[in-house]
Order: C-alpha cells, then structure tokens, then sequence
C-alpha cells in the first residue's frame, strides 16, 4: 500500500470518528442546560471526547504520510458522515433541504482544495509562526466575546462553529508543521508547535461543543467543516508553498467552488432556522447511565395514631331524701 493510499484510509476513518463525537455533542448540547461544568457529567460527552481524540490522533497520522491539500479535503466528509449517522442512531433527520446543503458544501469544498498543488515541503518560520499564533487567538477571542453576547441560537452557533473550525485549521497547520520540521529541519521550533497544537485542538472541542446548544447538528458542524480546511488552505498558500493548479483558470475555478460551498452552508442554517434548530429534550434518548439520579422526595412524617381517651365524667351519687335518712339511722 501507497503513502497516499494509506493517508486516504487514515483520513476517511478520521472523519468517521469526527462525525460519531459530533453527534454525541450535539446530543449533550441538546439535553444539557448551557454552562460549563453540566457537559462533564455526561457519560456521553466523554465518549465524544474519546473519539474526537481518536479522530485527531489518525488525522496527524494522515497528514504525517499524505499532502496538506489531500487530508483536509477528506475531512470534510465529517458532515456526509454525520448526517445518516444521526438520522439512524438517534433519531433525527435533516430533510431534503439539510442533504442538499450539506452536499452543496461538501462538493465545493472538494472542488476548492482539489484544485490547491504543493510544492517543496517547507515549515513555518519563527516569525511566521508567531505571526499565525497571534492572529488566531485574536480572531478566536473576538467570536467567543460577541458570541457571549447572542442567546442560544443559529447566529450564536455559527460564530462559536467559526472559532472552533479556525482553531482545529490551524492546529492542522502545526501538525503539518511539526511533520516538515521533522522531516526537513533540525526540530528545534517543535515544542513551541506542540504547545499550540494542544491549545487549538481543545480549544476547539469546547467551542464546538458549545456551538450545538440551539442551533442543531447540520449547520454549526457545516460551519467548522467548511472554516476548517478553508483556513488551513490560506496559510498552506500564503506560507507553506501551496497554490492553485492550472493558473488563473485554475484559481476561477477554486472562486466558483467557493460560491458553491458557501451556498450550501447557507442553505443548511435557513434550512435549521426555519425547522426550529432547538433540540427538544426526549427522555427516551438517554440512556440509564445519562440520567442524573432524580432527587428523593422528603419522607412524609409519621402520623400520630394515639387514641386520646374520652373524658370519663364523674359519677354523681343521688343524696338520699329525709325518709330514707330516717330509716338509715334507725337502722
């Protein structure tokens, strides 16, 4: 088997486990009041952690022995996954109009990096590398504070699934960094690429979790889909030597696919604003080991059953009349 073959299967089976913990989220989101701390006491959330961890560990993996311009493309197969996923496993289907967004996006998407070539790999520069680090956590910042403004809803999701899409594109960016810088250089900048990569990747696990409440599963996880690769492409061109093949046919062509993608992103959150994106809590979809025990209602006290005993009125005793005080003293 190829390189590329194997980093095709790594990628494929990469997106698998994206979309199995994005609908595991998304269920959590669904039937977890909004804050912080409640998601951690979901056994379900857990297991999407476990597969978003085993999602980014064969996603590195591919990167490690396929192009930049291959996998990411490939993980945009994490929304045409998901979508029949949810639909068999937990009961929620999208519509005709969420599968023809969502193909919509998908197939743009495709189109745009299948037209981006590489060149010569190469690593980040320290500048570089700080450069991208900056405006990250800026742009990041800037979306999670307006998005705290906005209550539960499709505007809220989508700029949360943007910061999460950005963070998970440009932590690809340093995987690939890391893997270039140790194939190429001495490795001396690895760590500083480690530590980001660590801070992007779960950085975007909790914003992306954070983007289902209220806004359903097709439209924040299109979102991200479509923020991931688009985000690690512009670096990969502005700095990692990249480009669009076939010249300026090639880069309108990359301009038509981009229009294509976005039309159906668009389409996907009307499409969820319409059909009221607020998951309804069901009780049936949670399984026994999700229920937080319900509390026990206080003990009623003890009736007091102590018969009180009727009032026994004293015996009043007749006086005797004159005559039979006679005879009683005669006697």
């Amino acid at each position: 088997m190829t390189s590329l073959a194997l980093s095709v299967l790594l990628a494929l089976a990469s997106s698998v486990c994206y979309a199995a913990g994005a609908i595991l989220q998304e269920h959590v989101a669904a039937t977890t009041p909004l804050g912080a701390i409640g998601p951690l006491r979901r056994g379900r959330w857990w297991a999407a952690v476990v597969l978003n961890g085993a999602g980014a560990v064969l996603h590195v993996l591919a990167l490690a022995y396929g192009p930049l311009s291959v996998v990411q493309p490939l993980g945009a197969l994490t929304i045409v996954f998901a979508l029949p996923m949810a639909a068999v496993f937990v009961r929620r289907p999208v519509g005709a109009a969420g599968w023809r967004g969502a193909l919509l996006a998908t197939a743009g998407l495709a189109g745009l990096l299948s037209l981006t070539g590489t060149s010569r790999a190469q690593a980040l520069s320290d500048g570089e590398r700080v450069t991208v680090t900056v405006v990250t956590l800026s742009f990041v910042a800037a979306l999670v504070l307006v998005a705290r403004r906005l209550p539960p809803g499709g505007l809220r999701g989508g700029l949360l699934a943007t910061a999460a899409g950005t963070a998970f594109g440009i932590s690809s960016v340093f995987v690939k960094n890391v893997a270039v810088e140790g194939s190429w250089g001495s490795g001396a900048g690895v760590l500083p690429s480690l530590v980001m990569i660590g801070l992007l990747a779960g950085g975007g696990v909790l914003l992306s979790q954070a983007s289902y409440h209220g806004a359903g599963l097709a439209a924040p996880l299109a979102t991200a889909t479509v923020i991931n690769p688009v985000v690690a492409t512009v670096v990969g061109i502005t700095a990692l030597g990249e480009h669009f093949r076939h010249g300026t046919p090639g880069a309108l062509l990359a301009v038509l696919a981009a229009l294509v993608a976005t039309t159906g992103l668009v389409m996907l959150t009307v499409h969820n604003a319409e059909t009221g994106a607020d998951a309804v809590r069901r009780p049936e979809d949670d399984g026994p080991d999700d229920q937080p025990p319900a509390p026990r209602a206080p003990e009623a006290p003890p009736r007091l059953t102590r018969r009180i005993p009727r009032p026994r009125h004293p015996v009043r005793r007749r006086a005797p009349d004159r005559g039979e005080a006679v005879l009683q003293t005669h006697r």
